[in-house]
């Protein structure tokens, strides 16, 4: 692991999580339900695939997601959220919140309007079913 630029909390939460694929990959693991590099490919930004390789490698190695061979597929491997890549989730709401709030040009989505209307029941429900998740994967 490498040192940090400095002590502040926030500058060293930016260096495991604070670019814009790592929270794009954490967005749709927990949002849009993606779980393998193919899915996460296949997201409206167009990741390019050494930048998708890297991120995951970094994720995982910082234990944000857990890398487990597919039960479906025993040549691919599903990604998915460790109980440290949950607690993200406030924060990625909060992000998409701001977003949404200041670019017109993003307009709120289903879930969106949600976030807008009630903010801390959505996030007690994604954390559930994340915890739940997190869990399941644990045991596998």
């Amino acid at each position: 692991m490498e040192k940090n630029r400095s002590d502040c909390p926030i500058s060293c939460s930016l260096e495991v999580f604070g670019d814009k694929w790592s929270l794009l990959i954490i967005r749709d693991i927990m949002l849009r339900g993606k779980v393998s590099y193919s899915e996460f490919l296949e997201s409206e930004e167009k990741i390019a695939t050494n930048i998708l390789a890297n991120r995951l490698s970094v994720l995982e190695a910082e234990q944000i997601l857990k890398k487990q061979v597919s039960p479906h597929n025993k040549s691919k491997y599903c990604y998915s959220l460790t109980p440290k890549g949950v607690d993200l989730l406030p924060i990625v709401i909060e992000i998409m919140d701001w977003g949404a709030k200041y670019h017109v040009q993003c307009p709120r989505r289903e879930l969106g309007k949600r976030i807008k209307k009630e903010k801390a029941a959505v996030i007690s429900e994604y954390l559930d079913k994340l915890h739940r998740d997190a869990r399941h994967a644990s045991k596998q």
